[in-house]
């Protein structure tokens, strides 16, 4: 089923899908996060399907997944390259802060006397971890990682040991705000400064790799991603029993966020169904509708900077210009869409942009 050699080498369309369609379903969170601040009627079974399956297992945890295979298929792997990324990422991480928390703080408090609904914890959560800012730390971890020139093998082995830590050290309160700030980019942390810590998430990324490196060398990935729907039934079979569980995966927003070892292999799983349930979708895509994926794949970054600025302010504008307007499940659909569409486009025109000014450069 493998090949010695590259077999699969540029962009493969089921894995732009399941980054694609990971944003799509942040997208979808986040407006659910924002809209439980105002007024709301939306209901139950919206906040589950959304808030505690679609933008949780099947979000986050599939961009990290393929984020380690972009490492794989990523034309440079230099570790000096990943590390100085992974810096870049860490910083785009405060800015997406800013849009999240301190600017909507700010114009909440301001337009609409409410300055509770975006809490910023005197400012700290500037420095929240974010998904952008775990990718950083993620990015550069694996850079030393390749620095020191382990294998993807030795890499999952020492991203396990993180994961098991993580797993018992997750809601540890030292008792300082600023330790706990600091502690948050490692392990979960009391004090909510963090979503995404080190330890309990970097299997991702890791197994992500050690999954590209099979996955571009394979001659029948039809045959490989064969047992998907088998993956998908016992990763959402997990998934809703953990709903009704009192500590269960998804019975409380921080764990999920603090997510066990145990935890990860169900949402591993998961994602293996994910690829496989895209890799099947794609038969049936013409190449544009292919192309379009791939392209959008490659702006999911910015996408998600741009949406993170754009929600908060919608949410706040619409408040201002039509005070009582309560927000229900299907102008949380309309907003969603709307968010994804405008910041899809701003992406595209960002690097468009950005592309004329570096061939400009280069004359």
């Amino acid at each position: 089923m493998f090949s010695k050699e590259n077999v699969n080498s540029g962009r493969q369309v089921e894995l732009d899908l399941a980054k694609c369609m990971s944003i799509v379903f942040m997208i979808f969170l986040h407006c659910l996060m924002v809209t439980t601040g105002f007024n709301n009627a939306v209901s139950p079974y919206m906040s589950k399907a959304i808030g505690q399956l679609l933008g949780g297992p099947f979000a986050a945890p599939v961009f990290m997944f393929s984020m380690g295979v972009g490492i794989v298929y990523s034309r440079n792997q230099a570790p000096g390259y990943l590390i100085k990324r992974g810096i870049k990422q860490l910083i785009l991480g405060l800015a997406v802060n800013v849009g999240e928390f301190i600017l909507p703080h700010f114009l909440a408090g301001k337009l609409l006397g409410e300055w509770e609904i975006f809490p910023i914890a005197g400012g700290l959560l500037l420095f929240c971890v974010d998904i952008l800012a775990f990718a950083g730390m993620a990015m550069i971890l694996i850079g030393v990682f390749k620095l020191l020139k382990l294998s993807p093998i030795v890499m999952v082995v020492i991203a396990l040991v993180l994961s098991v830590a993580g797993s018992f050290l997750r809601f540890t309160d030292f008792d300082n705000t600023i330790l706990n700030l600091i502690a948050g980019y490692f392990i979960g942390s009391a004090g909510g400064f963090t979503a995404f810590p080190l330890f309990n998430w970097i299997l991702f990324p890791t197994v992500g790799i050690l999954f590209g490196e099979y996955y571009i060398r394979c001659e029948n990935k039809k045959k490989f991603m064969c047992a998907w729907p088998a993956g998908l039934v016992i990763g959402v079979a997990y998934f809703v029993v953990s709903w009704y569980l009192p500590h269960g995966f998804l019975s409380e927003t921080h764990h999920y966020y603090f997510m066990t070892t145990i935890d990860v292999v169900f949402c591993l799983i998961n994602i293996y169904g994910v690829i496989g349930l895209w890799l099947f979708v794609s038969r049936f895509m013409s190449e544009g509708v292919k192309k379009f994926f791939s392209k959008m794949s490659s702006n999911v970054d910015v996408i998600y900077i741009v949406q993170w600025y754009l929600i908060p302010l919608t949410y706040i504008f619409l408040s201002f210009f039509f005070g009582g307007i309560v927000f229900g499940d299907i102008s949380l659909v309309i907003i969603a869409i709307a968010e994804i569409v405008v910041s899809a486009v701003i992406a595209t025109v960002y690097k468009n942009i950005k592309k004329r000014l570096r061939k400009g450069k280069s004359k």
